[in-house]
């Protein structure tokens, strides 16, 4: 199957964008907690406030809609990457606490509508048994990226300043997305998409997860890195190390769970994510140990991919003209909670660490529990 998708030049220009936009977010997140920490002097709260900050544009995401009567939606694909990668190259010259608000906040802006439009794409130009091999083919391709990258970190952070290495990996980002200007990936029609907001009640389960989906992403994100760096005194070459060990895992999963949701369905596929995440907070929270925080990591990660069975399953249930508008209604309920929670979580944090990660535990209990209303249907 995947030799007739790469047939599709809508394939490799997703790929290119993707591997670009991953190259540039990899190199922010590796370096970001060392950065804010050893060089910035940020505390934990306000490492929420920056983490709260980035996730703005995600909230805002449903203006994609608004955006794609103007502008072609492969168009603010190559977009959504070059503003990402302006972000990044800022980053580097500005180190300050504000310094670091404004120019997460454009990074993300590009990150944030970068994906919204990527998974309308996918759902849009491939068949539902193709999407679920493309978006684990992607995201394989992303994770080799993530190996590269934080291998490159790990060499060349000890000969130069991470500012600069900001700099250097937003340059290459910002180089890639002028090119996929040039291209045309449109092989063929696809059905009309609204442009306008489109909520509906039949999309209920896919909104309730995806909002379950951002309030356990942020406890992970903002805080589990965090904790290896303030609390177990994790170095940069130490967070590279664990990236790539992380990502190795996700190169050979992520094609594995694409299969896996054509084979057994969505349901199964999220039920196995939500029941290991139930483990991997408590494990956080209880068990202080830096070995097993670095497995507890890693298997945090193993169901990485899981996440595109929310979206797989709407492309089954959904109508073909609401993929572009419900992409964007889905991703922004994704971050509602997630505008909040590095807030509250920071400050939480400061009166006991262990606190987020148990309401991360929680979230994954609710999780699971609608992840049994799930329909199990067939790939046509």
């Amino acid at each position: 199957m995947l030799k007739e998708i790469r047939k599709n030049p809508m394939y490799w220009y997703l790929l290119l964008l993707t591997i670009a936009i991953t190259a540039g977010f990899q190199a922010w997140r590796t370096m970001f907690n060392n950065y804010a920490v050893d060089d910035v002097g940020v505390n934990g709260f306000q490492v929420g406030v920056i983490q709260s900050v980035r996730e703005v544009p995600g909230f805002l995401a449903m203006l994609v809609v608004y955006l794609l009567l103007i502008i072609k939606e492969h168009k603010l694909a190559a977009l959504g990457t070059l503003i990402l990668g302006i972000g990044v190259t800022a980053a580097g010259v500005f180190p300050s606490f504000t310094g670091l608000v404004f120019t997460t906040l454009i990074m993300s802006l590009g990150f944030h509508y970068f994906e919204t439009v990527n998974q309308s794409l996918t759902l849009q130009h491939f068949s539902l048994k193709e999407a679920p091999v493309v978006i684990g083919s992607i995201k394989s391709y992303g994770a080799l990226t993530n190996i590269i990258v934080g291998c490159l970190i790990w060499f060349v952070s000890k000969h130069f300043e991470l500012s600069h290495l900001f700099m250097g990996f937003g340059v290459v980002v910002v180089i890639a997305a002028l090119y996929a200007f040039t291209c045309n990936p449109i092989k063929r029609e696809v059905p009309s998409q609204q442009k306008k907001m489109v909520l509906k009640r039949k999309y209920w389960l896919f909104y309730v997860l995806n909002f379950l989906s951002g309030a356990r992403r942020q406890v992970f994100v903002v805080f589990v890195v965090f904790m290896l760096v303030e609390k177990y005194q994790f170095k940069i070459e130490g967070v590279a190390v664990l990236f790539v060990a992380n990502n190795i895992v996700n190169y050979f999963m992520a094609p594995l769970v694409g299969k896996g949701i054509n084979r057994f369905g969505e349901r199964v596929v999220l039920t196995m994510e939500y029941v290991s995440l139930i483990i991997v907070f408590l494990g956080y929270a209880f068990i202080e140990d830096k070995t097993m925080m670095i497995i507890l990591y890693i298997a945090n990660n193993i169901f990485y991919s899981a996440s595109m069975a929310i979206n797989t399953y709407f492309q089954k249930t959904g109508e073909p003209q609401d993929i572009a508008p419900s992409m964007a209604v889905g991703f922004t309920i994704n971050h509602i909670s997630a505008v909040v929670i590095p807030v509250v979580g920071g400050a939480l944090w400061m009166l006991n660490w262990r606190i987020p990660f148990i309401a991360g535990a929680g979230i994954a209990v609710l999780s699971l529990f609608f992840a049994q209303k799930v329909k199990v249907l067939k790939n046509n």
